[in-house]
């Protein structure tokens, strides 16, 4: 009978690194990118829908924000069990399901549903998406060595932009002519047609041939190399590269959320930009976040290709990113209406995205294979926390203080974006760690 559950398939021979096994390494990695654009278009639906949704169920800015958070109430528990899962159960079937549940999930609100079927409705769609970004980087990575991850790395975080950049006006206008419920349905039947294209084409790497291949490919190192005894996860979560990038993505995180969720409010209400311009502003803070994804992935793999260290790579490239953003969100909280204010809005909003596809794949040097779905799934489970907390705490503003509450909101996320990009320069060193969980 096959393996196909619980127990990882062992190979005592490498993966060929022929034409073959790469279209089928890029096969997959296209599929997660699609992967991830549905994902990100499911969330981004609560947020374009936002002045109807509060209309219609009669929700004040504090409810909706509450409501959203929602999402995120299972969202960090489900995301740790489910990278700790990825370690044991085959990647594929755990997306296949994670996908159809989506799906599911948002039903309820499409069929007619009112607040207790939309709370309950973000709550499961919160806990089947928790574990996708690390489950899916992890099945991703598996297929290249590290030197070689930076762009399938990017890619999958592209894919969050695309599906931003795609959802924003596709979804803006659906809700427009046929209603938000119809937004809801739209996102289902996608989730639904991605989960019939993996069926068919998504494929798992084994482990072994994973650890031969990247031992060869990068020279050795934490991530390479598969050991019989395996660093603790306490070992690994206490080393200052896997702190300092989960601060870093943390605060990346907030600004996804507030992205998501809140924008697009901040933008009609807060700016007095119409409902099609809010969505286009959306569509172009993604649109700048996937190109910063690549032009990172491009830079860091360059660097490393030179022999600079993964310190220099990716520690302080994200850092900077970061500190860049820090400042745009800070001068755009005292900013008005204007062209100044979308520069800003993109640097703010924008470029901060590339610390997500860093942090992944720094943690994923240093951390053996084994590890892998485990320590992925356990920082997403902290970083995500940011989504927890940010609706619920900037709806609360918008009630207190009214439009200014915006403005602190975005204030606030400055100074999340600047203990975020000084945790990564100061304590990213994948070298360091990565010798302290040899064996």
């Amino acid at each position: 009978m096959p393996n196909t559950d619980l127990t990882p398939v062992t190979l005592t021979e490498p993966v060929p690194t022929n034409l073959r096994h790469r279209r089928q390494a890029w096969t997959i990695t296209g599929l997660l990118v699609v992967f991830m654009m549905v994902n990100f278009a499911d969330k981004s639906v609560f947020g374009l829908a936002a002045d109807p949704i509060r209309h219609d169920l009669g929700l004040s800015a504090t409810g909706f924000g509450l409501a959203n958070s929602a999402f995120f109430l299972l969202f960090s528990l489900c995301g740790a069990t489910g990278g700790l899962l990825a370690d044991r159960v085959r990647p594929r079937w755990l997306l296949l399901g994670m996908a159809l549940l989506w799906s599911i999930a948002q039903l309820p609100m499409a069929l007619g549903g009112g607040l207790v079927a939309l709370v309950a409705s973000r709550i499961v769609l919160g806990a089947a998406e928790g574990p996708a970004f690390p489950v899916a980087q992890h099945s991703a990575l598996a297929w290249f060595p590290d030197r070689r991850r930076n762009l399938p790395g990017a890619l999958l975080s592209v894919g969050i932009a695309l599906g931003v950049v795609l959802a924003a006006p596709g979804l803006t206008w659906v809700i427009q002519h046929h209603g938000w419920r119809s937004a809801f349905a739209a996102v289902a039947v996608a989730g639904v047609v991605w989960a019939a294209a993996w069926a068919v084409f998504g494929k798992d790497r084994a482990p072994q041939a994973e650890a031969h291949s990247a031992g060869a490919g990068s020279g050795g190192g934490g991530g390479g190399e598969e050991s019989s005894h395996a660093p603790s996860y306490r070992r690994i979560l206490t080393t200052r590269t896997w702190i300092g990038a989960t601060i870093g993505y943390f605060s990346t995180y907030w600004m996804i959320a507030l992205s998501l969720v809140w924008v697009p409010s901040y933008l009609h209400d807060g700016l007095g930009y119409s409902t099609a311009a809010a969505a286009g502003l959306v569509a172009a803070i993604w649109a700048v976040n996937g190109m910063a994804l690549l032009v990172q992935a491009g830079v860091t793999g360059r660097l490393l290709r030179r022999g600079v260290s993964s310190r220099w790579a990716r520690g302080r490239v994200g850092g900077v990113t970061l500190l860049v953003s820090a400042l745009g969100c800070a001068v755009l909280s005292q900013a008005a209406r204007g062209p100044v204010t979308v520069l800003l809005l993109l640097v703010g909003f924008g470029l901060c995205g590339a610390m997500s596809t860093i942090a992944v794949t720094t943690v994923a040097e240093i951390v053996p294979a084994r590890r892998r779905g485990g320590a992925l799934g356990l920082m997403n489970a902290v970083v995500t926390t940011g989504g927890l907390i940010a609706p619920a705490l900037t709806g609360y503003l918008v009630d207190a203080q009214g439009m200014a509450g915006y403005q602190h909101a975005v204030l606030l996320a400055a100074v999340l974006l600047v203990l975020g990009g000084t945790a990564a320069v100061t304590l990213i060193d994948p070298a360091r760690d990565a010798r302290r969980l040899a064996p």
